[in-house]
C-alpha cells in the first residue's frame, strides 16, 4: 500500500484524483447538456419563430455577429440583429425550411465553444458560437458564420 501512495505521488497523482477527473467530467456533460438546450430551446428555436425575446435568452447583450454572406462581410452588434429578426418573415411564417443541427460542443472550465449548421430560406449557415458562463447562464457572447452550399 506504501509503495502504492508514493508511486502516486511521485507521478502528482492523489488518492482522491479519480473523485475530481469523475467530478470534472460530470460538470462538463452538465455545462454541455445545458448550451445545448439554449441552443435547441432558445437560439434555434428563436431564429424560426422569429422570437427576439427567446433569442435575448440565448446572447449576452453586448454580443457581437461576425462572417460573411454571399461573400460579403457581415458585422451586426446584437441589438442591430435582433432588429432584422423582429422586421423579417420568420422562417415558420414563410414556410420555408429551416433545420439547426448541433455539430460539437466544448467546454473548458467557464467558456465553450458550439459548432452548429442551420438551413433557413435559402442558405445554408456554418457557425462557431463562442459562449461564457455568466451569472450561473451559458450566453452567446460571439457568432461566427459564413454561408455554404452545404447541407445543414
Amino acid at each position: 500500500m506504501k509503495i502504492i501512495i508514493l508511486t502516486a505521488l511521485l507521478f502528482g497523482l492523489r488518492p482522491d484524483s479519480k473523485a475530481q477527473i469523475n467530478t470534472a467530467m460530470n460538470n462538463t456533460n452538465m455545462d454541455s447538456l445545458a448550451i445545448k438546450t439554449t441552443l435547441e430551446d432558445y437560439y434555434f428555436q428563436g431564429i424560426y419563430l422569429g422570437d427576439v425575446q427567446r433569442l435575448e435568452q440565448a446572447f449576452y447583450s453586448d454580443a457581437l455577429l461576425l462572417g460573411d454572406v454571399k461573400g460579403q462581410p457581415y458585422f451586426k452588434r446584437l441589438a442591430e440583429y435582433l432588429d432584422v429578426v423582429a422586421h423579417r418573415q420568420s422562417p415558420k411564417d414563410s414556410s420555408q425550411p429551416f433545420h439547426g443541427e448541433i455539430v460539437k460542443i466544448s467546454v473548458i472550465n467557464s467558456i465553450a465553444v458550439a459548432e452548429v449548421k442551420v438551413k433557413m430560406y435559402r442558405y445554408y449557415y456554418h457557425e462557431f458560437l463562442s459562449f461564457h458562463h455568466i451569472n450561473g447562464q451559458w450566453l452567446i457572447v460571439n457568432k461566427m458564420m459564413t454561408d455554404t452550399m452545404d447541407q445543414a
